[in-house]
């Protein structure tokens, strides 16, 4: 078999998954995070922030499995990543 062929067709179906998984999780419905909320994190998918000129606080947006593998998305605020060196 051609390997051109082979590499087109591993390509294709890894972008199909991406999408695939993109679908799933516009489906999800956000909820925000309150204080003492219970969390069943598995495992994190990802991790967005707004963007900050400077350090203050900025909203956040977590993507997570639950235990029982379904897609959760957070919304929660929190310090912008450039006030780490501030103190």
């Amino acid at each position: 078999m051609n390997t051109k062929a082979i590499y087109a067709a591993c390509l294709f179906a890894a972008l199909n998954i991406c999408t695939l998984s993109a679908r799933a999780e516009a489906d999800v419905t956000p909820m925000s995070y309150s204080y003492g909320s219970h969390l069943d994190i598995k495992k994190v998918l990802s991790l967005k922030q707004d963007s900050a000129p400077s350090c203050g606080v900025v909203n956040a947006q977590l993507t997570y499995l639950d235990s029982q593998s379904k897609t959760q998305v957070l919304d929660y605020r929190k310090l912008a990543d450039n006030c780490n060196s501030d103190n």
